[in-house]
């Protein structure tokens, strides 16, 4: 039975299934189910129930997934303590980020962490940040930048890395672009244009409209910023964007802070308290090249 075994055997256990499993581990799935099937071979009893569209776990492998986890855990922090000793640190990173991030501090302090230690791994996914909390808190992601509204999950570490302000981009010609003010229930009268449920900008703008007692009509959704100003510059509705998004569409769009929104969009790496070796250099590196806010 070999580490990489156990590996892969939890990856196909979290994902149910064996595509996204290889893609987790960054082999072929050939090789995940190859593994797999070895592993299986030893121990004398099949681990997963293939027979449905999603991959399940058999009785035999329920009782093996707890053992398996705490297996490789224990592999990790013997290179851990090495690490903490010689100051070498190895094994694997595992970052997650919202969709459609393009914040260059955060791929600048990547690039000085893999060079500062190329013995670690890296592996980089996207997703919303719900889930990308759930990964954290399972234990499949080591760190995450999320979106939040307010404040981080409280039972995570946490390091806040941008607070701020909503507001409305819309076409010059558009009847909110001449208004020097700009609340929440005015812009409830135009069809508006957001990020989905899941993302912080998306939670802290749906909690400012609960707070004001307005409505308004989410009329076209899309993960990235690119694609909302897009969707906006036709004309197809109100763009709701933070205030560091805005800038990159003035040529087109002419943004108007929503003075009521009081609850702020924020950005915040999160992760399992204590951080493993590789996660705290990561998160020196980010913060040198990003400093916390508050």
């Amino acid at each position: 039975m070999e580490l990489r075994q156990l590996e892969y055997f939890v990856a196909v256990a979290e994902e149910r299934n064996f595509t996204r499993a290889a893609e987790r581990v960054n082999i072929s799935q050939s090789g995940v189910s190859a593994q797999i099937r070895q592993l299986e071979r030893e121990l004398g009893a099949e681990l997963f129930d293939r027979s449905a569209r999603a991959v399940t776990l058999t009785v035999a492998g329920k009782a093996a997934l707890e053992p398996a986890r705490a297996a490789l855990a224990a592999a990790a922090s013997v290179g851990q303590a090495v690490g903490e000793v010689t100051g070498l640190i190895r094994g694997r990173l595992t970052l997650g980020m919202v969709v459609g991030c393009t914040l260059t501090p955060l791929f600048e302090a990547l690039a000085a962490f893999h060079r500062a230690h190329p013995g670690v791994t890296v592996s980089l996914l996207e997703d919303g940040s719900d889930r990308l909390v759930e990964g954290v808190r399972a234990g499949t992601l080591d760190v995450a930048l999320i979106g939040a509204a307010e404040a981080a999950p409280a039972d995570l570490g946490s390091s806040t890395l941008l607070s701020e302000r909503l507001v409305a981009a819309v076409p010059p010609d558009h009847p909110l672009a001449g208004r020097r003010r700009l609340t929440l229930r005015a812009l409830a009268e135009h069809a508006v244009i957001c990020m989905p449920p899941g993302t912080g900008l998306r939670t802290a703008f749906d909690r400012a409209c609960a707070a004001r007692g307005a409505r308004p009509t989410i009329a076209l959704q899309a993960s990235a910023a690119d694609a909302i100003a897009d969707l906006a510059a036709r004309g197809l509705g109100v763009a709701v964007l933070s205030e560091s998004m805005a800038p990159a569409y003035a040529d087109r769009l002419t943004a108007r802070a929503i003075e009521d929104a009081d609850t702020p969009a924020l950005l915040a790496m999160v992760w399992n308290p204590p951080p493993s070796a590789a996660t705290r250099a990561f998160l020196t590196a980010t913060r040198r090249e990003w400093p916390p806010v508050g």
